[in-house]
């Protein structure tokens, strides 16, 4: 599993993990049913403290992303399994529109974008 750590990203490692988890997940690199590394592991393989690797894995599993079972480890959730309803989702994307348009980006090149990141991420999915 190929993650990284950008130590200029404003977010806390803790999410910048979390958030390259959902990628792969996205992108189909990690499949339903796969196994993520142990907590231990990806924090050595990381250089971060485990507490950090644990929180993200909390918050995977509280968006019902991943499955952990103690003692066997962490796994991919059946996207079926999502406790997000579609207005739920749509919440951060309209974040995201929201600061595009606050800094003057016309809408052309707003919709240009989404579409190329859509793009990218359905192309690496298949």
């Amino acid at each position: 599993m190929l993650l990284t750590i950008d130590t200029n990203d404003r977010r806390a490692i803790y999410q910048q993990v979390a958030d390259g988890i959902k990628a792969l997940i996205a992108k189909g690199e990690l499949a339903e049913g796969a196994a993520l590394p142990p907590v231990r592991q990806l924090a050595a393989d990381l250089g971060v403290n485990l507490n950090t690797i644990a929180a993200a894995y909390r918050e995977l599993q509280d968006e019902g992303l991943i499955l952990v079972k103690h003692g066997s480890g962490a796994v991919v959730a059946s996207r079926t399994m999502t406790r997000h309803s579609v207005d739920e989702l749509r919440r951060p994307l309209r974040t995201a529109l929201t600061q595009l348009v606050l800094a003057g980006i016309p809408r052309g090149r707003i919709l240009s974008i989404v579409t190329a990141e859509l793009h990218a991420l359905l192309k690496e999915s298949k």
